[in-house]
């Protein structure tokens, strides 16, 4: 007998319920209710069951509140039965219904999908997706998959999706264009008299700068190569003429007059004042600034014996711009427009008639010293103007600001004719070149950059200095080297369309705040934090 034999198999019977669900509901909770009076046993009830219910006191009480609530309740009537069945079946229906709507839905968008006419070209499929704001490409996705997907966007947004959004595209750009037009307002009567005279000034010297442009390309390339050597030349031999305790507070700028025979320079303590060149005596000091001053400039065309005329100015960092004349210690004349906000630069046109004022309301302003009023007040930076500079035909102006941009400005029509952007620091200091197209800007990002005015961009960004850049400055008298000098305490000079280095002024014992070259090209003027100005000159 094997042990196959000994098993034995006993068949799971099957138990069949009679009756309707109304009897079945009612015997099931006459025999609950008999279990919790204790009357009759539970029949289905095992023993291990029991065993597990007493070992647990959470399942005894949650039974117990269930059971004392059955038993409270009435039972259920055909009535309530019949509408429980009746809601069961009525969201069933209900959701049958939603599938089928959804399903005739996907039918639908697929019918138009097909319907739908695309491109068979993936060039035209992948800019339509860029369009509509999709992913140009999934991964492993083919052309037949993306030309797919193409259409079950259009079948779900509409066919004409494209056409709305390049409508939209269009209205948005026009929009932009709109806000970054140029707008006007009705000017005075004075600015139409000062342009009209700036065209009829700048025009001519233009015609003769050019002119001059002309000859000089005449010139045999052997004899510019042996001018440029010799410059080169003097240049090296640069060294410190005359140094000079300027003031009892740091000397913040300098600048020559029209034939390099006075220097001036301003300080932190208010004063103002005027030296020989280049021995470096005291003229004439100035008084009358209640803070530092921060910009001077001489007028072109003012000979030292003519008294009671507007000679110089100098603006404060109280907002004060004074206009000195020779031989007077109190200023002739004061331009109280810029206050509270400190004037940081001034500058003369080359006529002498405007003096430009750069000041740390984000903007810059025009006077007109023959009308004896302000001409132009014009905005345009975001945040405060540090410095400018003219071209030499009087008919543009540069502008330099904290955020970190620079501006070309047409005095005759008013226009922003070229934006400089670029550096990543604040530009403290700018120059035309005198051949009126070539722009040299110094930044807090310690580079300089050359810019084109004729191609509106940059060609070239010199890595000048170990610290931020305060001022540069052109020859005036042709332009082949430029002067750089930095809060890093040196002075640098840089040839022409090279950009090669060809010469470092040290010297000051602290940061080199402003630098200025004669209008004769003999000497080169440096102020610094160390009180002291210093004078350059070649080695002769």
């Amino acid at each position: 007998m094997s042990d196959d034999d000994d098993i034995q198999y006993i068949k799971r019977q099957r138990t069949l319920h009679y009756g309707s669900l109304e009897e079945t509901e009612r015997k099931r909770q006459t025999g609950a209710a008999s279990s919790v009076t204790g009357t009759t046993p539970a029949a289905t009830t095992t023993a291990a069951q029991l065993e597990d219910i007493d070992s647990d006191e959470d399942y005894e009480e949650t039974n117990k509140k269930s059971n004392a609530t059955k038993v409270g309740m009435p039972p259920p009537t055909a009535a309530s039965l019949a509408n429980k069945i009746d809601d069961d079946y009525f969201d069933l229906e209900t959701e049958m219904e939603r599938d089928k709507v959804a399903l005739l839905e996907e039918f639908e968008r697929k019918k138009r999908a097909r319907q739908i006419n695309v491109s068979t070209d993936d060039a035209e499929i992948k800019n339509n997706l860029r369009q509509l704001n999709e992913p140009i490409c999934y991964f492993g996705e083919g052309p037949a998959e993306r030309r797919r997907r193409l259409k079950e966007l259009l079948a779900s947004l509409g066919e004409n999706a494209i056409k709305q959004k390049q409508t939209e595209e269009e209205e948005r750009k026009l929009q932009q264009r709109e806000q970054e037009a140029t707008w006007y307002h009705e000017g005075p009567e004075t600015l139409r008299v000062a342009r009209l005279w700036l065209a009829d000034y700048s025009l001519p010297r233009a015609r003769d700068r050019l002119e001059r442009a002309r000859q000089a390309l005449e010139v045999p390339s052997a004899t510019r190569a042996g001018r440029m050597v010799e410059m080169q030349k003097k240049l090296q031999s640069l060294a410190p003429l005359c140094s000079q305790v300027g003031d009892t507070r740091p000397v913040s700028s300098a600048a020559f007059n029209e034939d390099s025979s006075l220097l001036m320079t301003a300080s932190w303590s208010g004063l103002c004042k005027l030296w020989s060149v280049p021995n470096c005596e005291l003229k004439q000091t100035m008084r009358g600034h209640a803070s530092y001053v921060g910009g001077v400039a001489l007028r072109p065309g003012v000979k030292l014996d003519e008294e009671n005329v507007v000679a110089m100015a100098s603006g404060g960092h109280d907002g004060a711009v004074k206009l000195w004349g020779f031989g007077n210690e109190e200023s002739i004349a004061d331009i109280t427009g810029h206050m509270p906000h400190r004037v940081s630069k001034v500058a003369f046109h080359p006529s002498g008639r405007f003096l430009a004022t750069a000041c740390y309301d984000s903007s810059w302003r025009l006077w007109d010293l023959e009308q004896k009023t302000e001409v132009l007040h014009q905005e345009g930076h975001a945040k405060p103007v540090h410095c400018l500079s003219y071209q030499s035909d009087g008919s543009v102006l540069v502008t330099g600001g904290l955020d970190a941009f620079g501006r070309v400005w047409d005095l005759r029509t008013g226009r922003c004719i070229m934006f400089l952007e670029g550096h990543l620091g604040a530009i403290f200091g700018v120059d035309f070149s005198p051949n009126g197209f070539h722009i040299a800007t110094g930044s807090q990002d310690n580079t300089c950059k050359i810019w084109d005015l004729r191609r509106r961009q940059p060609v070239y960004t010199i890595p000048a200095h170990t610290n931020l850049i305060s001022d540069v400055k052109y020859q005036q008298d042709g332009g082949s080297f430029l002067v750089t000098c930095s809060y890093d305490s040196t002075t640098k000079i840089w040839s022409n369309k090279t950009w090669q280095p060809l010469k470092t002024l040290q010297g000051h014992d602290n940061k080199v705040i402003s630098v200025d070259v004669s209008p004769n090209s003999q000497y080169i003027a440096t102020t610094s934090f160390d009180r002291t100005f210093k004078l350059w000159a070649p080695d002769s």
